[in-house]
């Protein structure tokens, strides 16, 4: 959630300091609690603070450990425990009292620019070695948190804000093709170092980034492990070991006072407020926050959600998505967002939910992960059992799943099957006819589509779509979806089920009998949550909300298509309608949110300066060295 921000001038000229505290101050919505700056010759690091933890704030950034080595961070570090047991064997006895950056720092200078191998959490962060004249920046594994940057001509300049990056002079507005032909084919870009803007690169998931002597390097640090099934004796012993690693994961982002948790009524995020409610595992007050719809269409969210907040003794709150004022389309693209937004007519209304939200805590649990993790695949289970010749495992394996759900191991799964393959078909849309048939030549826009509409292979032998599941860009976007840059509230959102000792374990278990309708949740929630809760089937929504919005109020305006979007889009071709079903719906009305935001963009960097930094202008930035 802290801002980060910082510029290396390539020619070894000193830094602006006025120029780093102008882009430092951009980031004050991320970081209301403290900004500061350092500078040292060629490089500049900035930092706002938001403080999450208990008590008053020890941190203090940039900050360094030698008075060379200095650096600015948004982190939190899981297991420290471990890590600092490994730094005081390699003579650094002071990481023990160190602050999550401090830490960062210690195992940077035992290991250097492989000190990420080492880490564990959530982070982005950016070091300049001083003696080396090196710039060194990491992002976490699976990308919870975001990092953008430019290497133009003059200087590299970076942020976990992408918004800020465009502010520096030699940014320019241009926009990428590839990128914004992605946001219309797929919702996504497919290019996990794509942005919007030409000039602006992501950070991929992953990956470290080194900038020394004029020269950038990156590199991916870690891949997901493709570990074999664990076996345990007891069938106890799988629910105990997840119950384990849940409580770590929980107990490492639960350093705070409270806690929202994004709750549904299923199993994975009341899980989560179970445990978080713990006073083993958490001090912090739990509260419950659920979306649900009254009018659209039937939802037993209200009910199921209702009783396990009961059942827990937390207080909840519910956000009512389809009340008269929230079912109607916003008149103008009023919400800003740093690249293009799939509904931005109902940016107004998300931000009211945001906004609700942050009020219960600074903090606030997501629960996405079992769903992928726990993705019921059998036959591949069989199969690499068949091809190792373990045969008393194979026939093991589908006694317990018998006796654990009472029926048929295979035939019961083939009704999914069939429904699985028409939900498929029913979101296999063609091409486009809308897209530009100059864009659709020069960038071969028909292959590409075709390309990654067909999933790669997946190196895991037993559970390939899970593990393949969390190799695509769906999660880093998730995560970014809620960050303060899209949500503009003080809120940090955190993800247990993406703790790393958590996935790995769900992504080891048996897939039978424990990832059929995901056996394993239910088991460790026995005693916990309530009965109807356990015993109910996955439950997706009974409607589409933005297809059952339109067709009470009709499509979104689309106002006069702007000069750039008829590069992208035939504007006549568009014919977007409510009988076409949710996919084709949602897809022909990209060209109309792309409008919108390119209207939004035509303000101009003096608008965006603005919008981002208005409401505290009149703050100063204390400054560091």
């Amino acid at each position: 959630m802290s801002g980060i921000v910082g510029i290396l001038n390539k020619h070894g000229e000193p830094l602006d300091r006025e120029l780093l505290a102008g882009l430092t101050q951009s980031l004050i919505f991320r970081g209301p609690d403290a900004q500061h700056i350092w500078t040292g010759g060629p490089a500049g690091l900035g930092h706002t603070l938001f403080h999450t933890g208990l008590g008053p704030p020890r941190e203090k950034q940039p900050c360094t450990l030698d008075g060379s080595v200095w650096i600015t961070a948004d982190a939190r570090i899981d297991a420290r425990a471990d890590l600092v047991a490994a730094l005081s064997a390699r003579g650094r006895h002071g990481a023990r009292e160190a602050t999550d950056a401090e830490l960062i720092l210690h195992a940077y200078h035992v290991w250097g620019v492989n000190c990420v191998e080492h880490l564990l959490g959530d982070f982005a962060f950016a070091i300049w070695d001083g003696p080396s004249q090196r710039l060194f920046c990491a992002r976490d594994h699976l990308g919870v948190k975001p990092f953008f940057y430019a290497d133009r001509p003059g200087c590299f300049v970076f942020s976990n804000t992408l918004d800020t990056v465009r502010l520096h002079g030699e940014v320019s507005r241009k926009l990428d093709d590839l990128a914004i032909a992605d946001f219309l084919l797929f919702g996504g870009y497919q290019d996990p170092a794509g942005t919007a803007f030409a000039d602006i690169r992501r950070l991929p998931a992953a990956h470290s980034l080194t900038a020394a002597d004029g020269r950038l390097s990156v590199r991916r640090y870690w891949t997901m492990p493709v570990d074999e099934p664990c076996y345990y004796r007891r069938g106890q012993d799988y629910v105990d070991r997840f119950h384990e690693l849940l409580r770590e994961a929980v107990r490492d982002r639960s350093h705070t006072d409270r806690i929202a948790v994004l709750m549904s009524g299923g199993l994975d995020s009341p899980s989560l407020a179970a445990t978080a409610n713990d006073p083993s595992v958490s001090p912090a007050r739990v509260s419950a926050f659920t979306m649900v719809f009254d009018r659209l269409f039937p939802d037993q969210e209200r009910h199921f959600a209702g009783l396990v907040a009961k059942r827990l003794g937390i207080p909840i709150h519910f956000w009512v998505a389809d009340e008269p004022e929230r079912l109607r389309y916003s008149q103008m693209p009023v919400v800003h967002t740093p690249e293009p937004e799939a509904e931005p007519w109902f940016l107004e209304h998300w931000a009211a939910y945001w906004r609700e939200m942050a009020s219960l805590g600074r903090v606030a649990f997501h629960g996405e992960g079992p769903d992928n993790a726990l993705h019921y695949e059998w036959r591949p289970h069989l199969a690499w059992l068949f091809r190792n010749r373990r045969w008393g495992r194979l026939l093991g394996d589908v006694g317990f799943d018998l006796l654990a759900h009472r029926r048929v191991p295979l035939l019961s799964r083939i009704p999914a099957m069939l429904r699985s393959r028409r939900v498929r078909r029913e979101w296999d849309v063609p091409f486009p006819p809308w897209l530009s048939q100059e864009l659709t030549a020069s960038l071969d826009l028909r292959r590409r589509y075709a390309q990654v509409n067909e999933p790669e292979p997946s190196p895991h032998p037993v559970r390939p779509v899970g593990y393949r599941s969390f190799q695509t860009l769906l999660w880093p976007q998730m995560y970014e979806a809620c960050d303060p840059a899209w949500t503009r509230v003080p809120l940090e959102i955190r993800h247990p089920f993406a703790d790393l000792r958590v996935l790995r374990f769900l992504l080891s278990v048996p897939g039978l009998p424990w990832c059929r309708a995901k056996y394993l949740m239910r088991r460790v929630s026995r005693g916990v949550l309530p009965p109807e809760v356990l015993s109910r089937p996955k439950a997706p929504l009974s409607g589409d909300p933005g297809l059952e919005k339109a067709r009470l109020f009709g499509l979104p305006s689309f106002f006069e298509p702007t000069s750039e979007l008829v590069w992208y889009v035939n504007p006549e071709r568009l014919s977007p309608s409510v009988a076409e079903g949710p996919a084709k719906f949602s897809f022909d009305l990209r060209p109309a949110a792309l409008n919108w935001w390119l209207r939004a963009l035509a303000g101009g960097r003096e608008s965006l300066n603005r919008e981002i930094s208005h409401e505290l202008a009149e703050r100063t930035i204390g400054q560091a060295g």
